[in-house]
């Protein structure tokens, strides 16, 4: 009996020792992954979550992944601080893994995630001579002065954040007592953001001292480029 008891003991911790082994190899390949698809340095951190691991090993489907990327930069200019996603219902069957890692085909069937655009991309949008401030909700705040007609007027206006085509687009919806003609193309501008990763589709905007936290999802996201 003592024997058997024993062997029960070894036997649980053979299992957990191979089941954080094993989580710790897809952690990697998945980080590897991403880092070669969108050309990362250093690579992202991924935390598989779920335990036991190895009975999603078996089945080759990890029902939530996370993903923390660092700064980089988007086709089209925009400064990104950082990414938080999370891919749910991830598909990477163990013995493409155990075969060729390299080719394996991982693929969520759905991410969601927090972009945030930083305030080094927002500033280099903003008409000259304003800035920009937030306190996490949906509009920032912009004052300063602009050049009206070669006279500076001074300005105070809250800028109501709009989700469009290919971007994130800040409009003047409270100019403070202040009359400025057109003011919307006074001050309003666009910051481009057509190609975020993980394919994700920006669905809300907020903002974040960092700049502007975008909410995003996409779906059937494979993660080998």
């Amino acid at each position: 009996m003592r024997k058997f008891v024993v062997f029960l003991i070894l036997l649980g911790v053979l299992l957990a020792v191979l089941d954080r082994v094993a989580v710790a190899g897809v952690e990697r390949e998945v980080a590897r992954q991403v880092a070669a698809k969108y050309d990362l340095s250093p690579p992202p951190t991924v935390e598989v979550e779920g335990i036991p691991f190895l009975t999603q090993a078996v089945s080759g489907r990890y029902e939530e992944i996370k993903v923390r990327m660092g700064r980089m930069t988007t086709p089209d200019g925009a400064e990104l601080s950082r990414i938080d996603a999370v891919l749910h219902g991830v598909s990477a069957p163990l013995m493409d893994l155990i075969q060729d890692s390299a080719t394996a085909d991982i693929r969520a069937d759905k991410v969601t995630g927090t972009i945030v655009i930083s305030k080094k991309t927002l500033d280099a949008r903003v008409p000259q001579g304003l800035r920009l401030s937030g306190d996490g909700d949906d509009a920032l705040n912009v004052s300063g002065t602009l050049s009206v007609a070669g006279i500076s007027v001074p300005v105070n206006a809250r800028m109501k954040i709009e989700v469009v085509t290919g971007g994130v687009r800040l409009t003047p919806s409270d100019v403070n007592g202040i009359k400025i003609p057109d003011a919307t193309r006074a001050l309003g501008f666009t910051v481009p953001v057509k190609d975020l990763p993980l394919n994700l589709k920006i669905q809300s905007v907020r903002t974040t001292p960092e700049g502007l936290a975008v909410e995003g999802l996409a779906r059937d996201v494979p993660l080998r480029g």
